[in-house]
């Protein structure tokens, strides 16, 4: 839901809060994937962002819910696409976010290839 505090002068959502709440979303995504924190810091390696596309659609107020929807339609290499969407209560479009991420080795300090755990975390938990 849209608190009064994501809030702009405009009285709808500030810009940068649509990537608080995509972040969010991705975090419950992965997690529910079986590739949470927990995983993260046990394996010492994580998805990190390269390239950020937003597009806004329709003005969200305060008090709207929204549902936002992952998926990962593509990786090649060590490169993968991320493609969020977010839709309010009467299932329109009201923003679209395309993320190109990589999987961060935290101890070697440098994108590695996908490891099984991250793949199906993000492959088989993909929603529409």
């Amino acid at each position: 839901m849209i608190q009064e505090t994501d809030l702009d002068t405009f009285g709808h959502l500030n810009h940068a809060n649509y990537l608080k709440l995509y972040e969010e979303a991705r975090w419950d995504w992965i997690t529910s994937g079986g590739f949470g924190l927990a995983k993260i810091q046990e394996l010492q390696v994580g998805p990190t962002i390269l390239e950020v596309k937003i597009k806004y659609r329709r003005e969200l107020k305060a008090r709207e819910k929204i549902k936002i929807f992952s998926r990962c339609p593509e990786y090649s290499g060590k490169i993968a696409t991320v493609h969020q969407v977010m839709r309010n209560e009467a299932d329109e479009i009201c923003s679209e976010i395309e993320l190109t991420i990589a999987l961060f080795d935290m101890k070697r300090r440098k994108i590695i290839s996908p490891i099984p755990e991250w793949l199906n975390a993000i492959q088989r938990n993909s929603q529409p």
